[in-house]
């Protein structure tokens, strides 16, 4: 009998010992960090499909997006941030909130599908932001712009979505390489980055986006690849995103997996260990 008792007591504290670390882990999350793998090639090159990195939810502030969403279809869950922070919902406002600044590369969550989106911040509140030629004009003064070659990558298929990349050199077959210009910008408060463009698209001239109050405009690094504030929510776009719907800033890639998996660690890549998101 006093065995038995020991083997349910041992049970009993297993069983704690997994609560609470799952309770810690989820306050952590909620709190400090949330992990993000990155699924589609809409941030190349700064950000690739297959890259692992934690957001850094302190530097804004929190609203109810800062709450994880549950989702696990498969077994017919489907949790809210806003089942679980609701309280911190309305008036498009923070707790110690923080100014996210031009050139920050962003999660947030979609104003309409919920979903987390990774983009570049462009347009702040009362900006007027417009394309032309694929250079992002901000009230009215065009961003610094200069060529940079070209970003090469092997044709074939791409994270768990398995999607080809496109490609600027025409279709190109599996295993050719795949070529897009790359180009740096300059945003006025001096932040660079490399963007990618393919050729002219639609979307490379657009009508003037007046950025309201407490919302802002972001846009994708690999520009004819990204569904972003160019499009509107009505075009299943992401129009402009409100201030609360801010869950963090991207910092660093902690590590990249170029394979189907993350766990596929024969598909690593090595050189972008801790690599800072620029």
């Amino acid at each position: 009998m006093a065995d038995k008792a020991k083997q349910d007591n041992g049970i009993v504290e297993t069983i704690k010992t997994v609560v609470y670390a799952l309770l810690i882990a989820g306050i952590f999350r909620s709190l400090f960090f949330q992990p993000f793998w990155i699924p589609s090639g809409s941030m190349k090159d700064t950000l690739l499909i297959g890259d692992f990195l934690f957001v850094n939810k302190m530097t804004y502030g929190y609203s109810y997006a800062s709450c994880p969403s549950i989702r696990l279809q498969r077994f017919g869950i489907n949790i809210d941030s806003k089942d679980i922070c609701g309280w911190l919902d309305g008036d498009n406002t923070r707790i110690w909130g923080g100014e996210p600044e031009r050139g920050d590369v962003v999660v947030f969550r979609h104003p309409v599908s919920g979903q987390d989106y990774i983009k570049r911040l462009i347009g702040l509140p009362g900006d007027k932001v417009q394309i032309k030629g694929g250079v992002p004009h901000i009230n009215g003064l065009p961003v610094k712009t200069m060529p940079d070659g070209v970003f090469e990558e092997i044709s074939q298929p791409q994270g768990p979505e398995r999607r080809f990349p496109s490609c600027e050199n025409g279709p190109v077959g599996e295993g050719g390489i795949c070529v897009k210009s790359r180009s740096i910008e300059t945003l006025p408060n001096g932040k660079s980055y490399g963007v990618l463009n393919i050729g002219n698209r639609q979307e490379d001239n657009t009508g003037i986006y007046s950025v309201p109050e407490g919302h802002f405009f972001f846009m994708g690094d690999n520009r004819d690849n990204s569904i972003d504030s160019r499009f509107s929510q009505q075009r299943r776009g992401v129009g402009f995103v409100p201030y609360e719907n801010l869950i963090g800033r991207a910092d660093r890639i902690m590590f990249s997996s170029g394979g189907k998996s993350m766990f596929f660690f024969w598909t690593w890549r090595g050189d972008r260990f801790f690599k800072a998101v620029e």
